[in-house]
């Protein structure tokens, strides 16, 4: 199906749509001049303020850390990569995977990017109340099912650490990628060996990847 009529969306500006789906890889092989990263960027933001709006009128009684955390869960990668697999975003994707040396999990991870991105357009094309309109209908169903994207393996780990009585550290391995997009890969340690190995939009999510992967090692997972 024609993404515009998909999601109900017209427009004049088809080539909006086009970045929103353009990764930095095909614009490089194409000597394209843009990709959907800006517009990623803003996708990041307006997902964060819509959700935010939603979640302090549906739980007057939460505090601040409450909503924060709350929020996470509906934001971080995992959640962006199940909407956006849900909205069969991946189909529109222009990538050259053999120029990029992106791995499997890397095309996977790009399809939170999509999300994002596809979010920015709408914002720019169809304005902010179209966009909350979207979301409203995509994202809010799975926050009123109070659906669990995000664990947290980190407070996991800790618990683990202080059982055990071993420390757990957290170490950067490298981080890649522009300034407003990068990639960080974390390992996690314990007493001072590596155990788990992650990747995510920040640090927070890659030690986060890191301690699953170690609880896995270590034989903890709980799923």
């Amino acid at each position: 199906m024609n993404l515009f009529e998909k999601f109900g969306i017209e427009t004049e500006n088809e080539h909006l749509y086009e970045v929103a789906f353009t990764h930095s890889s095909y614009a490089t092989l194409h000597d394209l001049d843009y990709n959907y990263e800006r517009l990623e960027f803003l996708g990041d933001s307006v997902l964060s303020l819509i959700v935010s709006e939603y979640l302090y009128k549906k739980y007057p009684d939460y505090e601040e850390g409450e909503l924060t955390k709350k929020r996470s869960n509906f934001v971080c990668q995992n959640a962006l990569i199940y909407y956006s697999q849900k909205l069969g975003l991946k189909e529109y994707l222009k990538i050259s995977i053999e120029e990029s040396n992106l791995t499997k999990n890397e095309v996977i991870s790009v399809t939170a990017d999509l999300f994002e991105s596809f979010l920015g357009a709408i914002l720019i094309d169809q304005g902010i109340d179209f966009a909350k309109e979207f979301v409203e209908h995509w994202i809010f169903k799975y926050i009123d099912q109070e659906r669990i994207f995000f664990e947290d393996y980190k407070s996991k780990m800790k618990e683990y650490g202080d059982a055990k009585e071993v420390c757990i550290e957290y170490r950067i391995l490298k981080e890649y990628g522009v300034p407003h997009d990068k990639t960080f890969i974390m390992e996690c340690l314990v007493d001072g060996k590596q155990m788990g190995v992650g990747r995510g939009k920040n640090k927070k999510e890659a030690e986060q990847a890191a301690a699953k992967g170690a609880m896995r090692k270590l034989r903890i997972w709980r799923h």
